[in-house]
């Protein structure tokens, strides 16, 4: 495993990052049993959400850190102020009461990297800047950024941040995979998939970059063809028919394929190099279901594709 520090948190940060979505048993079955075998494995790092089974994540998350014992060694990475049905929710306030239920949630006294899920960009960044600086002061969280915030709006925030004394927003969260995206799976994502000037800006700017659905929601499994899209019924299935499975990202499926076969890997092992090979500060978020799964993608970490290859993969060019 590959460890990284960010500013605020003085705990090692693992390259990949284990997911906590699809963990929904209160029982703590599978959950706890796939949370140990990837923590065996060195992942230190786990990814949640307020909106998270209506906060079933949080607290199984908790509940297995503190029957560990293990809150010294593990970052979490929460995340709040999403939108619901009735309205954008990137205020001051409800940043604040996410942050305490959370903290209540998970039974813990803090969360290592707090990430707002969503922004609204009719919101001024200064006072989201202002309350997130009051909750590191207050001790609640340790470190901030943005998830789904465009590199505009952070590039906004920091300048606010350093004309006011105030701390920045030291890591971003938008989508990053080999696999574009036709249209978003979500309202209001953010993905720089194919966005030159935003990947431009990150490796300018060294800021960590975690990168959600960097395998594009299981579209480089090999499950999904042009001729079986019909048959699929599952909601997170679904997604990826929708935002992922165009006559493009077949194409890229099948270069992969070729680059998998030639050295020996999987898809997905190749889809995750791709993300890990780019200029980036990037660290990937994976949804594994076992800790064999999770070691597939440990053992990517390891491969580094060059330019040429990026480049051929991502359909910039035919020659290889």
């Amino acid at each position: 495993m590959d460890y990284s520090k960010i500013p605020g948190i003085d705990k090692p940060i693992s390259r990949l990052v284990q997911g906590t979505l699809m963990v929904s048993a209160p029982d703590g079955s599978p959950g706890f049993e796939l949370f140990d075998a990837v923590f065996e494995r060195g992942c230190t790092t786990f990814d949640t959400a307020h909106v998270y089974g209506n906060g079933t994540n949080e607290r199984l998350v908790g509940q297995w850190v503190r029957e560990r014992g293990i809150r010294d060694q593990v970052v979490i990475i929460g995340k709040g102020a999403h939108h619901n049905e009735d309205r954008k929710r990137v205020t001051p306030f409800d940043i604040t009461a996410d942050i305490h239920d959370s903290l209540a949630r998970f039974r813990f006294d803090y969360i290592d990297l707090y990430l707002l899920h969503r922004d609204d960009p009719s919101v001024p960044v200064g006072p989201i800047v202002e309350v997130l600086n009051e909750q590191v002061r207050a001790g609640h969280i340790r470190a901030f950024g943005g998830s789904n915030w465009s590199h505009a709006r952070i590039q906004a925030a920091n300048e606010y941040a350093a004309a006011h004394g105030l701390l920045p927003f030291v890591a971003s969260s938008p989508n990053v995979s080999l696999a574009r995206q036709d249209v978003p799976p979500w309202d209001d994502c953010i993905s720089i998939s194919n966005d030159s000037e935003a990947r431009a800006w990150y490796t300018g700017n060294k800021m960590p970059v975690f990168a959600w659905s960097s395998l594009a929601g299981g579209f480089f499994s090999g499950r999904f063809r042009p001729d079986n899209l019909a048959s699929f019924d599952n909601y997170f299935d679904l997604l990826v028919v929708k935002s992922y499975c165009t006559a493009d990202n077949f194409e890229r499926l099948a270069r992969a394929r070729q680059v998998a076969e030639q050295h020996g890997l999987t898809l997905a092992q190749v889809a995750l190099a791709y993300v890990m090979s780019l200029p980036l500060n990037t660290y990937a978020l994976v949804g594994c279901y076992s800790g064999a799964e999770f070691q597939a993608n440990l053992d990517a970490l390891a491969q580094r594709l060059p330019p040429n290859v990026l480049a051929w993969m991502n359909l910039e060019t035919d020659a290889l």
